[in-house]
């Protein structure tokens, strides 16, 4: 037996580890230690929200709009109510009822292309004239071109940091176990993974491993995922409106999405500034040592926006800045899959800059599978999109095709 400072320590085994304490991981822990019948362990380098993560930001827009994929407008409406649920059993507000605006420059586009997936889901929605739109909130400009607007009036934010931290607090209130710990990969025998490793020399060992670890996933398997995910720098930018002003508060104006034009934001909530952000992919960065500050160019940009559809903004100060990123896969659905090389390990991520509003949704499909559920017995044959391989560039709707494909040739 080893002794002293330098000795490796094991945990008592879990049936279920699951690694990252992000919004993925997070549900997929809670959800199986409330459904009884697991032993459950969560593991995170740095603990739920903090300030790496991805699913570590204030806030995140949820809405049922995802082209014609009616896949993840099913899965988005399902996640939300488990949002709604959650939040009302445990007494804290994690949704926000903004409403979501779309602004569309193309009668053809994403936001058309949405609606016969929201008729068929039963997803509320108006379609605006620009004239409608301008009567509803004068806030908003309307004279560059803009053809029509969707308005989904169910939709809305999310508080990403505090739900993140909710969970793992419902967690490990229901009798789950949570450690702070970066691991990797240990021992394997007979196609099944016997161990994690932390920095110590700690082992974790389990019956079931789940790796949630968001853009550190690609990383640790660089080998099967470095070129299925790829992990880049996204600036946030938040301005502050005027003192007394409340026409950019969620109270009085929805988050928007401008799909062609790749902007998205979200009003000011709990006195935070009115968000905007990039729907582009940034550099390539490091999570782990990535300097956590935007490029100026991207203020720039944000104010070249606000002057285009919120001109009132457009030299509001920035009162804050944020830094996360996407880890997107090349097609932009998500990865939901076991490890070819062990059975007992299942690989979940690849969110794509779409993956916190679907959280809980992912959750219920991964541990049907690890339940023995087969692909097609819960949403039909679309579940083979989540596998490591094959993937096609650009496939997935939210994304804008060629301009994917071309930003992976870069890769």
């Amino acid at each position: 037996m080893l002794h002293g400072a330098g000795a490796l320590t094991r945990s008592r085994a879990p049936d279920l580890l699951v690694v990252g304490a992000g919004v993925m991981g997070g549900w997929t822990a809670y959800l199986a230690q409330v459904g009884g019948g697991r032993s459950v362990t969560l593991l995170d380098a740095w603990g739920a929200g903090h300030a790496r993560s991805t699913s570590g930001d204030e806030t995140r827009i949820t809405r049922a709009a995802h082209g014609s994929d009616r896949l993840y407008t099913r899965w988005s409406r399902r996640s939300l109510e488990r949002w709604k649920r959650f939040g009302a059993e445990h007494g804290i507000e994690l949704f926000v009822p903004s409403g979501v605006l779309w602004f569309a420059h193309r009668d053809d586009g994403f936001e058309a292309a949405s609606i016969p997936a929201l008729d068929a889901e039963g997803v509320p929605y108006e379609r605006l004239r620009p004239d409608e739109l301008r009567d509803r909130w004068p806030q908003i400009r309307i004279d560059d071109g803009l053809r029509t607007c969707l308005y989904e009036p169910e939709a809305g934010a999310l508080l990403a940091r505090r739900g993140c931290l909710a969970l793992t607090a419902a967690f490990t209130t229901s009798g789950g176990s949570f450690h702070r710990a970066a691991v990797r990969p240990g021992r394997a025998r007979g196609g099944r993974l016997l161990e994690v490793r932390d920095g110590s020399g700690r082992i974790w060992s389990a019956g079931t491993f789940v790796l949630a670890a968001g853009p550190w996933l690609p990383g640790l398997f660089p080998e099967l995922l470095g070129r299925v995910i790829r992990v880049t720098k996204q600036d946030v930018i938040h301005v502050g409106p005027t003192a007394g002003d409340g026409r950019f508060h969620a109270t009085a104006l929805p988050a928007w999405c401008d799909f062609d034009a790749a902007y998205y934001g979200i009003p000011a909530i709990d006195g935070g500034g009115f968000k905007l952000a990039p729907d582009r992919y940034g550099p390539l960065f490091d999570p782990s040592n990535g300097e956590r500050v935007v490029d100026p160019d991207s203020i720039r940009l944000a104010r070249a926006y606000l002057r285009r559809r919120f001109p009132d903004l457009a030299w509001a100060p920035v009162v804050e800045t944020r830094v996360c990123q996407y880890e997107a896969t090349v097609d932009g659905h998500f990865l939901i899959d076991r490890h070819p090389d062990w059975n007992n390990v299942w690989l979940v991520g690849g969110g794509s800059g779409h993956g916190f509003k679907h959280a809980p949704r992912i959750g219920e499909y991964l541990l049907a599978r690890l339940d023995g559920a087969a692909e097609g017995e819960q949403d039909g044959p679309d579940e083979a999109r989540f596998r490591i391989a094959p993937r096609v560039p650009g496939s997935a709707a939210r994304t804008a095709g060629d301009e994917m494909a071309r930003t992976w040739d870069l890769f």
